[in-house]
């Protein structure tokens, strides 16, 4: 591309940071960034026309574990190391909330709730059985028992006559809260090109030369906070994780709210404008879906179409509106990689499908690591 003087002098010239990725993260941590240094020019780098990757392509929970995933979690990881796991997504979703209104996200705390199939015998028992050292573990964080039992009020089919109820979860607008960050951040002056994706870099000892698919440029300072598409750029342990989602046109009546988990948090759904959203299946097919490349699969929509009709909504008529999907970064560790790479260069990736829940924090963090 073959800029004017106007054009390289008003967002190529002098950037003190740039930030590759204009999803939760990114937005965060340039706001974070402008707050320390209120006269640095910061520039955003965005590959897509929209926030491309999780951070709107997401079902919106602002959840931090459920039952299963919290048990699950002990055989591999301390107490310690679980609490503080929780506690980050806790202050995450603080974060969220204080950074931009409840407002602003459509935040509502309708409770969350974790399913368990009939089938499933083994995977109940142990969570009635583990609740009450979880309530444990979890009161030094909440101050009050987060699981309890609740009968099936929403006459779903093929599940135990209990499931376990989360009093602390809550859910919100993904398309407000990315709308009010990219508010929030022009707002304070900083700077977005969209469509511009970021092909190579070089890190020497006075700046980063980037190099994308439309122009070179130099920055004192480049921050990656491109999560799942991280492997693109950066030699870090996170690999792309495909998840696919769909939603019902409007259903009349609809009485389910809340966030729901099933099958071991596999799928996940929620009511939205009497719509029910319904997201998952990548335990289907692992290997197809480590990837990051965005599409839908028969195998996994036809199972989220069949769960609908069997278990969600067995006794009510629905037809599929929309299909899509958004790319996490995951990893074998739960916990988000915030690190300094070289001179001038830092990263801030593997949020682990939590993104809501610590996106704001690991961008504060990310910011952090600048003098």
């Amino acid at each position: 591309m073959n800029l004017s003087y106007w054009e390289i002098k008003t967002w190529l010239t002098n950037i003190d940071y740039t930030i590759v990725g204009s999803g939760i993260v990114g937005l965060n941590c340039a706001l974070q960034l402008r707050q320390r240094f209120p006269k640095a020019k910061i520039l955003v780098l965005e590959k897509g026309m929209l926030p491309q990757g999780a951070s709107t392509k997401n079902a919106g929970f602002a959840c931090f574990g459920s039952l299963s995933e919290i048990i699950d979690d002990l055989k591999t990881h301390s107490e310690d190391d679980v609490i503080e796991l929780i506690k980050k997504r806790v202050d995450g979703l603080k974060l969220l909330r204080e950074t931009l209104g409840d407002k602003a996200i459509d935040y509502q705390n309708l409770g969350g709730y974790e399913l368990f199939l009939e089938s499933n015998e083994e995977l109940y028992e142990t969570c009635l059985k583990n609740q009450d050292l979880v309530n444990k573990l979890l009161q030094s964080v909440f101050k009050d028992n987060v699981f309890s039992l609740k009968d099936n009020s929403f006459n779903f089919k093929h599940i135990k006559s209990k499931y376990s109820f989360n009093q602390f979860e809550g859910q919100i607008n993904t398309g407000k809260m990315m709308e009010a960050l990219l508010s929030k951040a022009q707002k304070a002056g900083i700077k977005i090109l969209n469509n511009c994706t970021v092909k190579q870099f070089d890190d020497d000892r006075n700046s980063v030369k980037i190099e994308t698919d439309n122009l070179k440029f130099s920055t004192k300072n480049l921050l990656i906070a491109t999560n799942g598409f991280a492997s693109k750029l950066i030699e870090q342990a996170v690999k792309p994780a495909r998840a696919q989602v769909l939603i019902t046109k409007q259903i009349k009546g609809l009485h389910i709210k809340g966030t729901f988990h099933l099958d071991e948090g596999y799928y996940y759904f929620r009511n939205i404008n009497n719509r029910i959203l319904f997201g998952g299946g990548r335990n289907l097919d692992f290997k197809t879906e480590e990837t990051s490349e965005f599409g839908e699969t028969e195998v996994i929509q036809n199972k989220l179409e069949e769960l609908l009709k069997t278990t969600i909504l067995p006794n009510t008529n629905f037809e599929i509106d929309h299909s899509w999907s958004g790319i996490m970064g995951v990893g074998k560790q739960k916990k988000a990689i915030v690190k300094q790479l070289s001179n001038h260069v830092y990263c801030g990736v593997r949020l682990g499908g939590m993104g809501i829940a610590i996106g704001s924090l690991v961008g504060k963090e990310l910011a952090s690591l600048l003098e």
